[in-house]
């Protein structure tokens, strides 16, 4: 019943921006949870921000905090993932993931378990 995809990732350097779009298409109410996780080659996916849709209660994880914004565009069924000041370090897949939940559930720790709609990624890559 739910589709999400992403879009807006490519390559740059280091220092430069990309922003990220992840529009959700079918029945979607607000009482909903949307994260952003990124994962690179060899390594377990990473939790970088989510967002609750009814109230727009945000969160940005210590490791790109500053760098990173989250918002949204209701109207459109919109999530982005503004990416400024990117390190090569941030090199990787970005997912988009969605799941029905309560803002206190949302609030909770940001794993990747806790979603069950998933976009197919879009791919990210830095160079130094």
């Amino acid at each position: 019943q739910v589709q999400l995809v992403e879009s807006g990732g490519g390559s740059v350097q280091a220092g430069g921006s990309l922003r990220l779009s992840c529009v959700t298409s079918g029945r979607a109410g607000y009482d909903r949870c949307v994260g952003w996780f990124r994962q690179a080659p060899g390594k377990e996916r990473e939790g970088v921000a989510r967002i609750y849709i009814q109230f727009g209660f945000r969160y940005v994880a210590d490791s790109v905090k500053g760098r990173f914004t989250i918002s949204q565009d209701n109207a459109k069924n919109t999530v982005f993932l503004q990416m400024d000041g990117l390190k090569p370090d941030d090199t990787g897949m970005y997912y988009c993931a969605s799941v029905i939940t309560s803002a206190a559930r949302c609030s909770g720790a940001l794993t990747s378990t806790a979603y069950n709609y998933w976009g197919q990624g879009t791919q990210v890559t830095v160079s130094s």
